[in-house]
């Protein structure tokens, strides 16, 4: 059995404006939902879960949705998502590979 999960409402409220988005772009398109969901390879619930905002839907599943109704993720277009990863991996570069938790009790009196 599936433990249930909490999301935090940014991270609810993140996915039910997708799943808006999502669907205005479909009816924009004038496609219907059946349409989009064979074009995705999923099946009608699933993108009716992702137009109403669900969260446990995958985000791989949520991107290639969003991606064939035309909208821009990360307020990119297509072309510029190239850059967004490089940009993310060259600041990701500058930052330790890991993080461990402080050794010894940390002395903040100043």
């Amino acid at each position: 059995m599936r433990s249930k999960h909490t999301w935090s409402r940014p991270a609810r409220q993140a996915a039910q404006v997708l799943g808006l988005e999502v669907a205005r772009a479909r009816r924009e398109r004038r496609w219907t939902a059946a349409e989009l969901a064979e074009r995705a390879g999923i099946t009608a619930v699933t993108l009716r879960k992702v137009e109403r905002g669900d969260p446990t839907v995958s985000l791989g599943t949520v991107f290639e949705i969003a991606t064939l109704v035309g909208i821009n993720l990360f307020g990119a277009e297509r072309s510029a998502l190239a850059d967004l990863l490089e940009h993310g991996r060259n600041r990701l570069a500058l930052l330790p590979a890991s993080v461990r938790e402080p050794s010894g009790s940390l002395h903040d009196d100043f």
